[in-house]
């Protein structure tokens, strides 16, 4: 059997900028093996599926190691090949997914996810937390992911993590914050758990990242930066117990895979 699939850098306007995903738009869904197959071939962070379904889409989200609850940058990805293709002709689309329904609108050059708020507690330090990240935080906080809270952009840009020791903790990821120089927060994403040591820009750490750093900042609308290699920005929007984050994508590839039937 022959796919089509595309490849989108998102959170990006620039080619090799953002965060790859790949994007494999299918009639139904196939086993779960094959699924979780095809993302440990393509071996990005994530690889997303979608099946239509009722007047949306069905979506999921695997990494090379596993299916995961929320994936932002492969929604959008999502949107973006969907949109591109005139398979939805509207500016906006809904996806059913492990999370709820989801919605992604289209905003001129922005895609705008519209996702569940996931707001943090504070808690105390976990043991081995300064350990895995060679550095001491100024607080942490927790929801899905440990929120690990630094002073300056420059902490957070240089961290250097021992990702064998952050696999060891009991949380899916570690996302680290600080405020930023000329935006209001920079952040960066490591799940090594999940097979991927550290995420270009992710989506749905910033479910948590927004309603933490509105209430913090006493601001709705906020301007992001993830500090990647990749790098990645993000324009955020706190609504409630719902996000709003946008941002622009690209294609860097498209093709076929063959899979066994």
């Amino acid at each position: 059997m022959n796919l089509e699939m595309f490849q989108i850098d998102a959170f990006t306007d620039n080619l090799f900028g953002g965060n790859p995903a790949a994007v494999v738009p299918l009639e139904k869904w196939l086993p779960d093996e094959i699924l979780q197959a095809i993302a440990a071939e393509n071996n990005l962070s994530e690889t997303a599926f979608t099946v239509p379904k009722g007047r949306g889409f069905g979506l999921r989200w695997f990494t090379p190691l596993l299916e995961v609850d929320l994936c932002g940058h492969a929604t959008l990805a999502t949107a973006f090949v969907l949109f591109n293709e005139g398979i939805v002709t509207g500016d906006r689309v809904t996806f059913e997914s492990q999370s709820g329904t989801l919605a992604v609108e289209r905003e001129g050059d922005l895609l705008s996810l519209d996702f569940p708020a996931r707001p943090p507690s504070p808690i105390a330090s976990p043991p081995g937390l300064n350990e895995a990240l060679r550095a001491e935080p100024r607080e942490v906080h927790r929801t899905r992911d440990l929120l690990v809270l630094f002073d300056t952009e420059d902490e957070v840009a240089a961290l250097d993590p021992d990702f064998s020791r952050l696999a060891a903790l009991d949380a899916f990821a570690v996302i680290v914050t600080a405020p930023g120089r000329t935006v209001d927060f920079v952040s960066r994403f490591f799940a090594p758990r999940t097979g991927i040591n550290e995420d270009p820009v992710t989506g749905s750490a910033h479910c948590t990242l927004i309603p933490f750093w509105a209430a913090r900042l006493g601001k709705r609308k906020l301007h992001a930066l993830q500090l990647s290699k990749r790098r990645g920005e993000l324009f955020c929007e706190m609504r409630g117990d719902r996000v709003k984050i946008s941002g622009r994508a690209v294609e860097y590839l498209r093709g076929e895979i063959r899979v066994p039937t």
